[in-house]
């Protein structure tokens, strides 16, 4: 808050030109082209046409409306007339549309106008006061109409108080040392419609100076009106500085008095202006708070302030809380005191003129304007709600204006935005030479490249002149689109190619004037129009690939890539529909396993039953005999059980399965389907990364050899051979089959001896990784892997020999390390099975105590039940914070075995590391609600993270303690980072920094020793590599840097969220706890339906027969209304999802979020994980707003905002595949629709991102990215990360479904850490050992360069 002046004494205008009158009569008060009028001539025609308005009946109170034209003494009679006869003037100038004019008499309803003449009209529509009478200092003075954001004018009303405290305020702050006087000439350049006219105005009439009217053609013409204030003597300037960086020095010669107002003032007009005998002053001030609040005396020298408070207003500097910053510090200008005016809506008046309780100030006015707070004076930082937002950045035009303006030989400059063709916004910029040549515009381009940031800089173009609005600011609106062209415009003649590349660069830039080194980004080009403009090259140049038009960004490079590529046009045939069969037998193979399931809570509530009449004692349950039950938990629940019965089930559904090409939904892809069913419905989590992984393949068909490694979910085919000490990664995908429009690939895999597969690899069928080989984690095998080398990405990159990021010798050649044998490690990793099984059934004793302390003396069951429903919400609470806890201190008991550094894969460190990630996993899905929340944060700390401030993790997957996650930091869903590197024997164990303010996408991985800087972005399904610069972007697993667009949204609602909105986010949130209790209520009344049934039976033997033989019907109820509320939920808290933008700390967003943990808690779980790929599924998505197509075959639930996903007929959506409907990229939700045509596919493990299509037929391989808006064309095969074209036909991979040893690379790498290979088949040679550089085993290495993983 500033110091306060004393207002000046009260009084009206009308006593400031009586004053005035009295003392200078004979000297001149207005001066046009045709008279001078002196001041006691003026006063006598005042009374005249006072009495004209007095005889008409209007007087005090009224309102008279002024449209005079300009540059005449008629204007000012007319205004002074009104005043005096004690009304309020309303002026329109008059050169404004009649339109404009009517609504501003209708809105201030004037009850007269005067006009050309001094004619004066009667309004008959409105009535007077008849109140003939000098005003009071509480009338209004004024009422002048400013823009609306509505586009309706918004009038406000200033009183006499207000209007006289400004005139008598100025003149104890303007030529203190030698004040205007009767000698002074004062130039009436503006329009009196604008308020600064009342400056001129009154700065003549309060000291006996000339008012001089300008003639509006000459304040028209800059350079015209500079001669024009020479010839006319001017002595007092008010205007602004647009106008003043127009004229030549000269014509301020005689000026001894400058004052600016109504826009930024740059600093080089200053320093021109500034001199002795001349004061400058900057003001600043709203229409509503009277002219001007603030006044700055200028010295030319930087910063430009806006100054300090005009006696009698006050200013304070608040933030989005009302609070006062701090000096330094950027903040809302809100202006209090006498100078307050009042809007004629009410409502308007009421929001804008609110009190601000924490000065205690009843009335004040919201400027808009953000300032910094200066003790020596504000300073200016730009119009709150006059930026703008360009390919998704907020832009401040002033500051562009500025630039600009202050370039070599440009005299003025201004800029505007305009939309695009394509649907983007494009920044155009107008410079006005000194003189003719003076301006180069490519030498102009590059001074501004050196001075602003790459997405503001504009196109440019020259002009003569700038349009004006009457206030003597540059009129946007007017400035000519497309730009003017001309020969000295910097643009050259296109031919050819390029000129037809022009045209489509201009369908997302505009009509902008291109040369051959124009480059894309530089003149306005966003991610999401170079997505636009690849779909568009793609129809004609179908190999396009993004990657490659990033890397040839200019308009003549870009041809020259296209001009390598060649024209195709794909054909491929409509895939056949689904047989209507498929759908009916999945539904009775789920209906099967809900009956087994039913069965499973029979056995599970007899067990409790059994322990309640054993353990507690309670009297209201039987005592069930044990050795059954021991039975149907061994079976049923117990891992051993559920390993044997799964696996003999799925070696049935798989016996005889061959590799091939079937139809889609034939009885060997339903028979792989319901297979893979088997495994989701059994659990197997807890045996990847155990020896016991090894049985469980193998008990699946799968030929795995002597001390694999294998991390990944065992492929059910039976089709996939491991060799001896590979490595499998965690989430690498060796299913060996997918779906590809209507045909249904199966093939056999092979994995060579000691090779590694990284993580979230995806291998297809008939492929062979061989010996030695290594595969960077998150690639897409397609094609063979040579022995012993290093491959990677999508597509698969050859780079370089495998195994040199790793120790040269094995675990056991090297001294000192503890290194477990084949019993250690089987008894160890089988205890910490038992551990985390055991955890869940620990973590519901206390809140099962606390229940069962309120039922346990009571004798009926029937009473029983309605109790437990009671405390069922205390009991969720209760269950789910003993299990966080229980996982917090065993993850951070383990967590001092994790160090960086290698270690062997069989031991102590391994074993932890396992351990850790086994917990993490089953917190993300048994307390999904946890994650991406407030709570967030804290439980990474609890666990040993660093979490800095403001940091967001969804469902990211980390070693907590080896994780630093700075300041306003991003991990989006599935993000894997620290995530430990396995391979020939070793685990490499390392930490990991996410920078501030730093974005790593959905499924991006940041591997161990990955650091990202400040602000940068790892996007979708990439990689992070290894050395980032701050502020800079990455895609793809072998990432490439990439442009980006930020976008500049309110921090209050992203970075730096206020209290309240942290806890009104924590308040929706809390609700997160609700589906857990529906799903614990569901399973109170699933017992009670069962009790039921018993009990109706007889009890004992028959009554336990009768709930096994019902329970399938009602687990099957209960999951319906499992799925069928979260549907509920949906359509009650969000509605019906559209294309928008929201902050991440909105309502919108919370609601969403909380959307989707009812879906994920209850109907995920309950049937969707089981049904996916059925028409049941289609069913539940149709019913949560997704378009479902006939024949649509979906294995896939991840549809964010179902509304947005559109799936025509007979498309094909592989397992694993994300159809993301929404970005968070800088902490604004983003919502674009995803469209796959009719027949089209979407391969395993892929992403279409927001606004992207898929076009009829087409199919994109696996493991692929769809970038944003991206439109991939119809019949063709697509693939990679990002898509590019591939060879055209049926299918989008090789037809191989047996693997083949390659004979055309002759590897020289090592089998590292194994023992001598195997003799290999014909066409392969023999690998001769090469020396690799060792990483000491057990310490803290170096970071390893290894690509990008």
């Amino acid at each position: 808050m500033y110091p306060v002046e004393e207002p000046p004494a009260p009084r009206t205008l009308v006593d400031i030109v009586l004053e005035t009158v009295a003392q200078y009569p004979d000297a001149i008060a207005l001066e046009d082209e045709n008279e001078s009028v002196p001041y006691g001539e003026l006063e006598d025609r005042i009374e005249t046409h006072v009495q004209r308005l007095w005889d008409m009946g209007i007087g005090r109170g009224d309102r008279v409306g002024v449209r005079v034209p300009s540059g005449g003494v008629d204007l000012y009679v007319a205004i002074l007339a009104t005043l005096f006869a004690g009304a309020a003037y309303v002026p329109v100038d008059w050169d404004d549309p009649d339109e404009r004019a009517r609504t501003v008499w209708e809105e201030a309803g004037v009850a007269a106008v005067f006009g050309q003449g001094l004619e004066l009209t009667r309004n008959p529509a409105v009535t007077t006061g008849e109140q003939t009478a000098t005003p009071r200092t509480r009338d209004d003075a004024w009422i002048i109409f400013t823009s609306g954001s509505t586009g309706k004018p918004k009038g406000v009303a200033i009183s006499h108080r207000s209007a006289a405290a400004l005139v008598d305020a100025e003149a104890l702050m303007y030529l203190q040392r030698r004040p205007l006087g009767p000698g002074d000439r004062v130039m009436a350049g503006l329009s009196v419609a604008f308020d600064a006219s009342c400056e001129e105005m009154w700065l003549a009439w309060r000291h006996g100076a000339t008012l001089v009217p300008a003639p509006r053609k000459i304040v028209r013409s800059g350079p015209d009106l500079g001669q024009w204030i020479v010839d006319k003597e001017i002595t007092a300037v008010s205007t602004v500085p647009t106008l003043a960086s127009l004229w030549p020095n000269a014509a301020l010669d005689r000026v001894r008095l400058l004052i600016f107002g109504g826009e930024a003032c740059p600093l080089e007009l200053t320093k021109h202006l500034v001199r002795p005998g001349r004061e400058v002053w900057n003001t600043y001030g709203p229409t509503e708070a009277t002219v001007i609040a603030t006044g700055a005396l200028l010295n030319g020298e930087a910063p430009v302030r806006i100054g300090l408070a005009v006696p009698g207003w006050e200013l304070a500097v608040v933030d989005a809380d009302g609070q006062p910053v701090g000096w330094g510090e950027t903040g809302e200008l809100i202006i209090g005191g006498v100078g307050l005016g009042r809007y004629l809506d009410p409502a308007k008046d009421a929001e804008k003129y609110a009190p601000l309780e924490s000065l205690g100030w009843d009335r004040a006015y919201r400027s808009g304007d953000v300032v910094r707070a200066d003790p020596e004076g504000i300073v200016f930082a730009g119009r709150a709600d006059d930026q703008v937002k360009v390919s998704g950045r907020r832009i401040e035009l002033g500051e562009i204006d500025t630039q600009m303006s202050a370039v070599p030989g440009v005299k003025l400059g201004a800029c505007a935005v305009h939309s695009t063709p394509g649907g983007g916004s494009v920044i155009a910029g107008y410079l006005v030479p000194e003189f003719e040549g003076s301006v180069d515009l490519s030498e102009a381009r590059r001074w501004l490249v050196e001075r602003l940031p790459g997405q503001m800089v504009p196109a440019l173009c020259i002009m003569d002149e700038l349009p004006m609005k009457t206030s003597g600011k540059v009129d946007r609106k007017a400035l000519p689109w497309p730009l003017p062209t001309s020969n000295d415009d910097g643009s050259e003649s296109l031919t050819g190619d390029l000129a037809w590349l022009a045209e489509l660069w201009a369908d997302q830039l505009g009509p902008l004037p291109f040369g051959p080194d124009s480059d894309f980004f530089a003149m306005g080009g966003s991610s999401v129009a170079l997505a636009r403009l690849v779909s568009a090259l793609r129809k004609t140049h179908p190999d396009t690939e993004i990657a490659k038009i990033y890397a040839h960004p200019t308009l003549e490079g870009m041809a020259g890539y296209l001009a390598t590529l060649g024209e195709s046009h794909d054909v491929k045939r409509d895939p056949e529909p689904t047989p209507a069969s498929t759908g009916w037998l999945q539904g009775l193979f789920i209906l099967a396993l809900n009956f087994l399931n039913g069965f499973r809570y029979v056995v599970g509530a007899l067990i409790v039953v059994w322990l309640l009449a054993v353990v507690a004692d309670a009297g209201w349950v039987p005592t069930p005999p044990l050795w059954p039950l021991v039975l149907g938990w061994l079976v049923m629940f117990s891992l051993p059980g559920r390993v044997f019965i799964g696996a003999a089930a799925v070696r049935a559904l798989t016996a005889g399965l061959k590799p091939g090409h079937y139809p889609r939904g034939s009885w060997n892809h339903l028979r792989v389907w319901a297979a893979e069913r088997i495994v989701v419905y059994n659990k197997y989590d807890v045996l990847t990364g155990t020896p016991m992984a090894r049985g469980l393949h193998r008990l699946f068909g799968n030929k795995i050899g002597k001390g694999a490694h294998l991390y990944n979910t065992p492929p059910v085919t039976g089709l996939v051979s491991v060799g001896e000490h590979s490595t499998l990664e965690f989430e690498s995908d060796l299913s060996g089959y997918w779906l590809d429009g209507d045909v249904f690939h199966v093939g056999a895999i092979e994995i060579g001896d000691n090779a590694r597969v990284g993580t979230r690899t995806l291998v297809d069928p008939g492929m062979r990784v061989g010996h030695g080989a290594e595969v960077l984690p998150g690639s897409h095998v397609s094609r063979n892997v040579p022995d012993g080398e290093l491959w990677g990405g999508s597509p698969l990159r050859h780079h370089g020999s495998a195994g040199l990021t790793w120790p040269e010798e094995s675990p056991e050649a090297t001294g000192g390390m503890k290194t477990w044998g084949s019993a250690t490690s089987h008894l160890a990793f089988s205890a910490g099975a038992v551990l985390v099984g055991l955890l869940p059934f620990l973590a519901l004793i206390p809140g099962a105590l606390i229940v069962l302390s309120q039922v346990i003396t009571i004798q009926q069951y029937e009473v029983v039940f309605p109790i437990v429903a009671v405390w069922v919400p205390v009991f969720t609470i209760v269950t789910a914070v003993v299990w966080l806890l229980l996982v917090v201190a065993l993850v951070r008991l383990v967590a001092g075995m994790i160090v960086p550094g290698y270690f062997p894969q069989n031991g102590p460190v391994g074993w932890a590391m396992w351990l850790t990630e086994t917990l993490m996993q089953r917190t993300l899905i048994s307390t999904y609600p946890v994650y991406a929340s407030c709570i967030t944060p804290w439980f990474m700390r609890l666990l040993g993270a660093k979490v800095g401030r403001n940091v967001e993790i969804s469902t990211a997957e980390t070693i907590p303690h080896l994780t630093t996650l700075k300041d306003g930091s991003f991990l989006a869903d599935h993000a894997l980072v620290t995530s430990h590197r396995a391979g020939f024997g070793w685990l490499h164990v390392g930490t990991s920094v996410i920078g501030e303010r730093t974005f790593v996408g959905n499924s991006g991985i940041v591997g161990p020793d990955r650091d990202l800087p400040a602000d940068a972005l790892v996007a979708v399904l990439s990689s992070a590599p290894h050395h980032a610069p701050a502020g800079s972007s990455w895609l793809g697993r072998t990432a490439e840097p990439i442009a980006r667009a930020k976008t500049e949204a309110d921090a209050e609602s992203t970075f730096r969220p206020q209290r309240r909105l942290k806890a009104a986010r924590a308040f929706v949130e809390f609700f997160r706890f609700v589906p857990a209790m529906v799903s614990a209520w569901l399973d109170l009344i699933i017992v009670y339906v069962l009790t039921e049934i018993y009990m109706s039976h007889g009890m004992g033997v028959t009554g336990v027969v009768a709930a096994f033989a019902w329970s399938g019907v009602v687990l099957t109820v209960a999951s319906t209304v499992a799925c069928l509320v979260p549907v509920l939920v949906k359509w009650a808290l969000v509605g019906r999802f559209r294309p928008s933008e929201r902050p991440l700390f909105s309502s919108f967003v919370w609601r969403n979020e909380l959307t989707d943990v009812f879906a994920e808690s209850l109907a995920v779980p309950s049937m969707i994980r089981l049904s996916v790929g059925s028409p049941m599924f289609n069913l539940w998505a149709r019913l949560m707003g997704a378009h479902i197509g006939r024949g649509v075959w979906c294995e896939s639930w991840w549809l964010p905002e179902f509304d947005l996903v559109r799936l025509e007929d007979n498309v094909s959506v592989n397992r694993g595949t994300v159809l993301q409907t929404h970005l968070f990229h800088d902490r604004v939700m983003r919502m674009e629709p995803v469209t796959m045509r009719r027949g089209s596919t979407l391969g395993p493990n892929s992403f279409v991102l927001p606004g992207a299509t898929i076009e009829e037929r087409t199919t994109v391989a696996p493991g692929s990215l769809v970038m944003r808006q991206e439109t991939v064309p119809s019949d063709g095969n697509w693939g990679g990360n990002p898509i590019r074209h591939l060879a055209p036909g049926d299918q989008a991979v090789s037809a191989e479904v047996v693997p083949a040893i390659e004979s055309d690379h002759v590897s020289t790498a090592p089998l590292l850490g194994a023992a001598p290979a195997p003799q290999l088949s014909a066409g392969s040679s023999a690998m001769a050992t090469v020396r690799t550089d060792v990483v000491p085993a057990g310490k803290t290495s170096g970071k390893h360069e290894g690509v990008t993983e």
